[in-house]
């Protein structure tokens, strides 16, 4: 049975992104249209656009939306190509972007699609599933050297070494197909102390091919250098980010610009005008769910939320 999606942060999101109707809004990440409903119910003279590469989550979404209003478009597309689809619509500025780094509970819930170390389907985790590369391929087809890599960097597993050993030494004998098959050879890589600890001991491995499969990473890089730039003066940014990785990426982006690291003139002088950043934090302390959120939902545990916004051109 597929859980319905909850959006982690939904009033804290809406209410950061400061909405005026009339605006141009845009969510990078509509999955089932939690924030965008959200938006569009605020933004009667206004215009949303937003993107998602799951056609599942488009085809859901669109219902949900046009019961809203109709002054919205639904994109196909990686975010990491949000300005260029925009600029193809003569849009150059925008007033809100919001960005939902997690992924949706129907695509973890859904065994088909292989994100899940509970179900047992043929390894995935392909968010587009237009594309080639997927997780099966990886776990069959990467070096020893490149495994841990991914290991060590996306999923930062203790054992990475151990599990990378191992599942090459399987492959040799079969092929890698399933996720249960990937789960016990994890299993059997890790001491019985940490397989006794609180949490599932493949929760970090399946975090690290799902990020290597999507390129979550070097997507979010991208996506947040052009977001930053199409932000018009007093928009804002939001992002909420559910592992550490994703949250240095954007908090680095962020501090880069607006902070001001002294004077360009001189180190004795005050910031002028000109050194002023373009830029500001919104929140100096990132956003958390409350605990009634988290008990309601548990995978908001991990979600931290980020706000910038444009204070001159």
């Amino acid at each position: 049975m597929i859980e319905k999606h909850v959006s982690v942060l939904l009033n804290e999101a809406i209410e950061s992104l400061n909405i005026k109707d009339g605006g141009t809004y845009v969510d990078l990440t509509l999955g089932r249209a939690g924030h965008s409903k959200e938006i569009l119910k605020r933004i009667p003279n206004g215009k949303l656009y937003s993107f998602d590469k799951d056609e599942d989550a488009i085809n859901q979404s669109e219902e949900v939306l046009s019961k809203v209003g109709k002054n919205y478009k639904i994109i196909r597309s990686d975010f990491r190509f949000f300005r260029n689809e925009l600029e193809k619509l003569g849009v150059s500025s925008v007033d809100g972007i919001l960005v939902d780094l997690g992924v949706s509970s129907p695509q973890f819930d859904d065994e088909e699609r292989g994100f899940s170390y509970r179900g047992d389907a043929i390894l995935d985790m392909r968010m587009d599933r237009r594309q080639e590369l997927n997780a099966k391929y990886i776990v069959n087809n990467y070096s020893f050297e490149k495994l841990l890599k991914v290991f060590k960097e996306y999923g930062e597993d203790k054992y990475s070494y151990n599990i990378a050993k191992n599942i090459v030494k399987y492959r040799q004998e079969k092929e890698i197909n399933t996720t249960q098959e990937l789960v016990e050879i994890i299993k059997r890589s890790k001491p019985s102390s940490e397989l006794a600890k609180k949490g599932h001991p493949a929760k970090q491995i399946f975090q690290a091919l799902r990020i290597e499969v999507n390129d979550e990473l070097g997507a979010l890089k991208d996506m947040l250098d052009d977001a930053i730039k199409t932000l018009s003066v007093g928009g804002r940014l939001c992002i909420i980010t559910f592992h550490s990785l994703e949250d240095r990426i954007v908090k680095n982006a962020f501090t880069k610009v607006s902070k001001i690291e002294g004077s360009r003139h001189n180190v004795f002088s005050l910031p002028t005008e000109d050194d002023e950043p373009k830029y500001k934090m919104i929140n100096n302390k990132v956003i958390i769910p409350s605990e009634e959120e988290i008990i309601e939902n548990p995978r908001a545990k991990s979600s931290k939320m980020r706000v910038l916004e444009r204070s001159k051109q």
